[in-house]
């Protein structure tokens, strides 16, 4: 019994020895130009998930009517397009600079259209770290969140007053 826990610690030690010995000597690659590590976007997407969690299934209190998508069309285009891009037109040069890459969110993309609206506030309001998403928590008001979050979840079936707005220069 003392040799297999003497085995097995020792094991784990050679792991721990060999994963500091991979990082500090140029085996993990850090620059925004390189993909992801093994296993990243597992991990990042189980750990978003859960950050997440119930937040996900919270509904919107208002409702996705074109008085609230116009609205959250002018916080979109005051806040986010300059990352996230704007309506049929390619992606921020800005946005590959990072990495993970900031997407585009409206079409031609499909944006977060398939995500649960209670994600999509979630996200806007705590923001994500080690990626460029900002919390607006204290910089939008919860209202302008859902607006926003709405916008972005109806952003493939936009009534064309909100698609006419979105091509207009953003009011400041």
């Amino acid at each position: 019994m003392i040799k297999f826990l003497f085995g097995l610690i020792f094991g784990i030690g050679l792991l721990l020895l060999a994963g500091y010995f991979f990082t500090t000597r140029g085996g993990l690659y850090m620059g925004t130009k390189g993909g992801p590590l093994p296993m990243e976007r597992f991990v990042v997407n189980k750990a978003l998930d859960a950050s997440i969690g119930p937040s996900a299934q919270d509904q919107s209190p208002l409702h996705a009517d074109e008085a609230n998508l116009l609205a959250g069309a002018k916080v979109y285009q005051q806040s986010c397009a300059g990352c996230h891009g704007k309506l049929d037109q390619p992606a921020s040069p800005m946005g590959k600079k990072f990495y993970p890459h900031i997407p585009q969110l409206l079409p031609p993309s499909k944006g977060v259209t398939d995500d649960p609206v209670g994600a999509t506030h979630w996200v806007v309001k705590n923001g994500i770290r080690f990626s460029a998403m900002a919390s607006f928590e204290g910089t939008l008001t919860d209202n302008e969140i859902w607006q926003v979050s709405q916008f972005l979840r109806n952003a493939d079936k936009l009534p064309p007053p909100v698609q006419d707005s979105l091509r207009q220069s953003p009011v400041q």
